[in-house]
C-alpha cells in the first residue's frame, strides 16, 4: 500500500523588533545593490545589471529606474527622512538621465553607481539615527 505524508505548514512569525527588521532590509538592499551595480567584472571594470540592461534603448533605463525604487521604499518604510530620500532620487535621476543618452549614456551607467549610493545613504541615516551601530 501506498503511504501517505502528511505535512503540517508552519507559522512563521514576523519579527517584532524594528531594528532586526532594519538590518534585514539593509542586508538586503545591499545584496540588490551589488547585482545592480557592481556583480561582475568585465576587464577589471565592475559592472551590474544595470549596465546591461541599460543597453536595451528607452525601456532598459526605464526599467532600471523602477528596480532602483526600492531603497527609497525602505527609506520611507523605516522613516528614515524626506532630505535622505531627495537625496536618493537625485542619484537615481542622474542615473536615469546619464543611461539615456545614447552610446555616452552606455558607458556612463557602468561608472554612476546609484543603487550603492542609495544604500550607503541608508546606512548612514539609520546610524544616525541610533538604529544600527
Amino acid at each position: 500500500m501506498a503511504e501517505t505524508i502528511r505535512v503540517e505548514a508552519q507559522r512563521v512569525p514576523f519579527t517584532s523588533n524594528p531594528a532586526e527588521d532594519l538590518a534585514a532590509d539593509l542586508r538586503r538592499a545591499e545584496v540588490f545593490a551589488k547585482l545592480m551595480d557592481s556583480q561582475f567584472d568585465v576587464g577589471g571594470v565592475k559592472v551590474g545589471l544595470d549596465a546591461l540592461v541599460g543597453l536595451i534603448p528607452v525601456a532598459g533605463d526605464a526599467v532600471s529606474a523602477l528596480i532602483g525604487l526600492y531603497p527609497l521604499y525602505l527609506a520611507r518604510k523605516h522613516g528614515l527622512g524626506k532630505i535622505v530620500m531627495g537625496r536618493m532620487l537625485m542619484n537615481l535621476g542622474v542615473d536615469f538621465l546619464a543611461g539615456s543618452v545614447p552610446v555616452a549614456g552606455d558607458l556612463l551607467d557602468v561608472f554612476v553607481k546609484a543603487n550603492l549610493k542609495n544604500v550607503e545613504l541608508l546606512k548612514k541615516a539609520a546610524a544616525r539615527d541610533g538604529r544600527i551601530g
